[in-house]
């Protein structure tokens, strides 16, 4: 059985979407909300192996423009950094599971590459 954990806050609608997925298709999952559970450096680091930062930041949300990181011209360590401070940063949902003993990782909804790798 493999194990899947989905990332995200529960308001976001993308992450709303992947849940319905997932629950529409009994795919058992644990869910990890960012605005009680802080993101650990590991996990961002399994993330940015997987995917790339540039993936993985979010730069068209309010949070980005807020923070006003574009004008910052952050290197990857920065971008990290501002991530594991302010994980609305990370696109959502990342959805970590294991495939062949290997771990992967999505990033944002996506639902034709969901049903190819969920069913």
């Amino acid at each position: 059985m493999q194990t899947i954990t989905l990332y995200g806050i529960k308001t976001c609608g993308s992450v709303q979407k992947a849940r319905r997925f997932l629950d529409s298709r009994a795919v058992a999952y644990k869910f990890v909300d960012w605005k009680n559970t802080p993101l650990d450096s590991s996990e961002l680091e399994c993330f940015v192996q997987a995917v790339g930062v540039d993936t993985l930041l979010n730069t068209k949300g309010t949070t980005y423009k807020k923070l006003g990181l574009k004008e910052q011209n952050l290197d990857e360590q920065g971008k990290k950094h501002a991530m594991l401070a302010n994980p609305l940063l990370i696109k959502r949902p990342v959805i970590v599971y294991t495939n062949l003993g290997k771990k992967q990782v999505l990033v944002g909804f996506d639902e034709s590459r969901l049903a190819e790798v969920f069913g």
